[in-house]
């Protein structure tokens, strides 16, 4: 794994809660519209926590907008087919996901149901570059101990190699989700962490690869 000085962790840090803040700021009055829509679309909190894995292993509570109805992910067994709930445990990912409300729908497509990770990165649980935070299952399914350890050397991301190369197109069955993720450790500087947040832009503007 490449080393960074102190000052690319300074600057990415500084970046994080600089451009978070600004961000939140601006879209706070978006930020609200969406809550209420949300309150009366899922029939649930608006704002889903889900448990997943941060830096050195912590636990991380990753902020979104609920896309789903409230009892999706304690009973999946409800609105999934076997083929369904096979490829759920496997990849965390269902194609055309029946647990999704249709608000829901557009806030996947738009990715705007991340939005609330700004909250994650000002408070220093997330960066705006870094993998992706996945699951303790996930990361023992699919990595070994050695790539483990790397994956949580840095706080988890918005945006990721993964996620500007395919997002829900790219799985684990291939390798070439893990391989693209810890790709990252090798190419990461700052110029390159600026072309990740451009192409993400772009990518969700395009709207491509999410579900």
């Amino acid at each position: 794994m490449k080393k960074k000085s102190w000052a690319y962790y300074f600057i990415k840090r500084t970046f994080d809660i600089v451009s978070s803040f600004i961000l939140f700021t601006i879209i706070s009055w978006f930020f609200l519209i969406i809550l209420i829509i949300n309150c009366f679309s899922t029939k649930g909190s608006p704002i889903y926590v889900d448990k997943r894995v941060g830096k050195n292993g912590k636990q991380l509570s990753l902020l979104k907008f609920r896309s789903m109805y409230k009892d999706a992910q304690e009973c999946p067994e409800k609105y999934f087919n076997d083929a369904q709930m096979e490829q759920w445990k496997k990849e965390r990912k269902v194609i055309n996901d029946p647990r999704i409300t249709k608000f829901g729908k557009f806030l996947r497509k738009t990715s705007i149901d991340e939005l609330p990770q700004l909250i994650n990165i000002f408070v220093g649980s997330m960066s705006v570059v870094g993998p992706r935070p996945i699951v303790q299952k996930e990361l023992e399914d699919n990595y070994t101990k050695e790539q483990i350890d790397i994956f949580l050397s840095v706080r988890p991301g918005l945006v990721s190699n993964w996620a500007i190369h395919g997002r829900n197109l790219i799985g684990y069955n291939t390798g070439e989700r893990q391989k693209l993720e810890l790709e990252y450790f090798e190419k990461r500087s700052l110029l390159y962490d600026l072309k990740m947040i451009f192409r993400a832009m772009f990518i969700t503007f395009k709207k491509k690869g999410a579900q």
